[in-house]
């Protein structure tokens, strides 16, 4: 061979290789800016490629008051993302015989109350115990302040009634990690902090996590923030000793990457033990139910992985894995205002070569071409949904949420998104001539062409005091993400964790649409009347939230 031909071919191959990583950094550095800018409390973001970092980013303030940067070493409360380190460690014990899955938890804590129910270890690590959890009792805000050993924690729950029967139903549930924890002192002999660090944080190289301690000086801890109808505000103070095994801990992005190479090389346990904390797990009656043991499964637009996120006062985490690709994706915000996950989602989608679209993408697309999709399409999932055109743009709108429209912009003649960019439409025409819709998000749900006319935009009514103060209470969204439902009069409030209040409106009895975002609200009873939670319909998705309060 020609050495000259062979120092260009490898010049050649290595200005490609550079260029395409410029790319990706440009694409990376793109999505961030969405959600972050310069004088906002921030976040710390790593990429990983084969296990070794692509991209490593910090944007925005670690402390408001006195203006400091965010930098890649900051270090935050991990919150729920905690969990994981905890099921590995009850992984490690059963590795050494000290336990199995299976073992009923009065094995380890024999003065629990069960309600003459067998509660075992792997109902607390997949959160089917039924056992209440202590996160959704009294005033949360109020609780965490105090400090509580871990018995006093345990103390605080364990006389609460069973939500349900054991194995019966998926609840995520902080009490049943606390108990780990508990499991985890009783057969190790020290306390689970002690366990962590030196069985886990030391043997990894992890030296910029531990335990959380308010009171110990820690070099580049974040300052915590949330969001009210003002602006940012101080997070709201906690004892670490309330999260505990359920969300205690703190780290780095650098230390997290650390972590997730010891999950995929089996360092800690075996390939095969680890694979039951990723692959999701079953209830009694067979149904599959995608939390493992610390972890849950995810598809990516086709990718498989597993992920956890995390949620406290003042913070919001995210972690993700995606397998074939051996891609990693951890995000770290000092704010619980922030969607870290769609931050994380969306890098971890351009990182496999699989980008969600954003506004940059939209393209100018004539009326004509646009009114070819107007109509009513059914889905997979029996949703029934309406494109329309209104002043000269085109929206989407369920056939069961008339007030709550959203534009939809085109990113070529047959595929459109909504604006966060996460949720697309992909219209075709078929050989009968009917058209279909496809509804993206991580999977696709296809619909049908159906004739059906347009349902007319229901009124605002007003409600009584005496019908609207059922809903009042806190609903739960997510992991440490809660709703509180507030009346004043004859008028309803929402406020979201982090979040300021806004009102919302009755279209009917149970449903309520706000004014101030596209959202609906619809609240379900149970056989006895009494309400037990509400669904969210939100950019297109559904989610429930049960009522804990």
């Amino acid at each position: 061979m020609n050495p000259k031909f062979s120092f260009l071919t490898l010049a050649l191959c290595f200005l490609f290789t550079t260029t395409q990583a410029q790319d990706l950094t440009t694409q990376f550095d793109d999505i961030v800016s969405q959600y972050y800018q310069d004088d906002m409390p921030g976040a710390t973001i790593l990429i990983a490629k084969d296990g070794k970092p692509i991209y490593r980013k910090a944007v925005g303030k670690a402390n408001l008051e006195l203006d400091v940067d965010m930098v890649p070493e900051n270090v935050f409360m991990l919150a729920s993302i905690t969990k994981q380190f905890t099921a590995v460690a009850i992984l490690m014990l059963e590795e050494q015989g000290k336990l199995s899955l299976d073992d009923p938890i009065t094995k380890f804590i024999p003065d629990y109350p069960t309600h003459g129910k067998t509660i075992t270890v792997h109902h607390l690590l997949n959160h089917t115990s039924g056992i209440k959890s202590y996160t959704g009792m009294g005033d949360l805000a109020k609780v965490a302040r105090n400090d509580k050993t871990l018995d006093e924690l345990i103390d605080y729950f364990k006389n609460e009634p069973m939500d349900f029967d054991p194995g019966d139903a998926y609840s995520y549930n902080n009490s049943g990690y606390v108990l780990l924890g508990k499991i985890i002192e009783v057969l190790s002999g020290d306390t689970y902090e002690n366990f962590i660090e030196n069985k886990i944080f030391k043997q990894l190289g992890m030296t910029s996590s531990s335990f959380g301690n308010n009171r110990e000086i820690v070099k580049n801890r974040v300052d915590g923030y949330e969001q009210d109808a003002n602006g940012y505000v101080n997070a709201n103070y906690i004892s670490m000793t309330l999260p505990h095994a359920a969300g205690s801990l703190t780290s780095t992005v650098d230390d997290m990457l650390k972590w997730q190479n010891a999950l995929k090389n089996n360092t800690l346990i075996k390939e095969a033990t680890f694979n039951k904390a990723i692959k999701g797990s079953e209830l009694n009656n067979g149904e599959h139910i995608p939390y493992g043991y610390g972890l849950g499964e995810m598809n990516l637009k086709g990718s498989k992985g597993y992920t956890h996120s995390g949620g406290i006062f003042g913070t919001s985490t995210n972690g993700i894995y995606l397998i074939d690709e051996d891609v990693y994706v951890i995000g770290l915000s000092n704010c619980s205002c922030n969607d870290i996950g769609a931050v994380t989602r969306s890098l971890a989608a351009a990182a496999i070569g699989k980008p969600f679209p954003t506004m940059k993408d939209v393209i100018s697309l004539s009326e004509e071409k646009m009114k070819q999709w107007v109509g009513a399409y059914e889905f997979e999932d029996g949703a029934i949904r309406h494109i329309f055109m209104k002043d000269g743009k085109l929206n989407s709108m369920r056939e069961s949420e008339t007030n709550t429209v959203f534009e939809i912009f085109p990113l070529s003649e047959n595929r459109f998104m909504f604006e966060e960019g996460n949720i697309e439409y992909k219209f075709s025409t078929l050989a009968d001539g009917k058209r279909q819709a496809i509804f993206i998000t991580d999977s696709e749900n296809v619909g049908k062409e159906v004739d059906k006319p347009m349902p007319e935009a229901r009124k605002e009514i007003t409600l009584s005091n005496d019908i609207l103060k059922q809903y009042a209470g806190t609903y739960e969204i997510a992991p440490n993400f809660n709703v509180e439902i507030t009346i004043d009069g004859n008028q309803i409030f929402g406020q979201a964790t982090g979040q300021g209040k806004f009102e919302i409106f009755a279209e009917n009895e149970t449903t309520f649409f706000a004014k101030v975002t596209p959202l609906k609200v619809k609240f379900s009873k149970n056989d006895s009347g009494k309400v037990e939670s509400f669904t969210l319909y939100q950019g297109g998705a559904e989610t429930v939230a049960k009522k804990i309060e």
